[in-house]
């Protein structure tokens, strides 16, 4: 079944691992270095990565605002597949999910991020930009810069 709800789908190419790629993405410790969709601080990270566990990112934008992402981890396929939900307070996107996808790419990993069933063209507009920014960091946090 399809959605007719709007969705961000991003393929990036990083010249690191899945491995490296996935710890970024699910190690509370490496993600208070990185996660954000801007040059803002990440003042908090927690990630139980199993099916069931829940994950809340804390982070601070360059403009001062602070946003606290939570959701709970639908699918854990180690260095493979992470998919959760995605709650983010004081916004309308209301169950919505987030995929990370992760497969070897000449020495590298490509990565596709789909945020899917956002309520409307304002969000979906919105997460890609946010989105965007945050893929933007992981290479030069991985010290691979593109």
């Amino acid at each position: 079944m399809t959605s007719s709800l709007p969705g961000v789908t991003i393929v990036r190419r990083i010249k690191a691992s899945p491995a490296r790629v996935w710890a970024a993405i699910t190690e509370p410790k490496l993600m208070l270095q990185w996660w954000g969709p801007d040059a803002g601080p990440t003042l908090r990270a927690e990630a139980d990565v199993r099916p069931g566990g829940r994950f809340s990112v804390v982070f601070r934008l360059l403009n001062g605002e602070e946003h606290n992402p939570t959701g709970i981890y639908q699918e854990v396929i180690p260095e493979k597949k992470l998919v959760f939900t995605w709650d983010l307070p004081g916004t309308k996107e209301r169950e919505s999910l987030v995929t990370f996808l992760l497969e070897p790419e000449d020495g590298g990993t490509r990565l596709t991020l789909l945020h899917e069933h956002l309520p409307d063209e304002e969000m979906r507009k919105s997460n890609e930009h946010g989105w965007s920014g945050l893929l933007d960091k992981l290479p030069i946090f991985l010290g691979v810069a593109q």
